[in-house]
């Protein structure tokens, strides 16, 4: 009851080749087509723009402790005094 037959597909497709016109349908698809390439092409150049490695990472400054030893530090000066 739900399902349409081949004819009623016909007839839907002839109708709409009426509305549109079958050099509207054709120049939609070759729209789409170009849209799809332009895509695929910005994903590329997207890859390439991307650098290969990563950035090294961060060096340590030699003079400063890390938050780490700032605690330990603490904790040993108030066991000696």
């Amino acid at each position: 009851m739900g399902s349409f037959s081949l004819m009623h597909w016909v007839i839907v497709l002839l109708v709409v080749m009426l509305l549109f016109g079958g050099g509207r349908i054709s120049g939609l698809m070759g729209d789409v087509a170009k849209g799809i390439k332009s895509f695929k092409k910005g994903m590329e150049d997207d890859d390439e723009a991307r650098p290969a490695k990563s950035a090294p990472p961060a060096q340590r400054i030699e003079g400063q402790r890390a938050p780490e030893q700032d605690a330990a530090t603490a904790m040993e000066e108030k066991t000696k005094a």
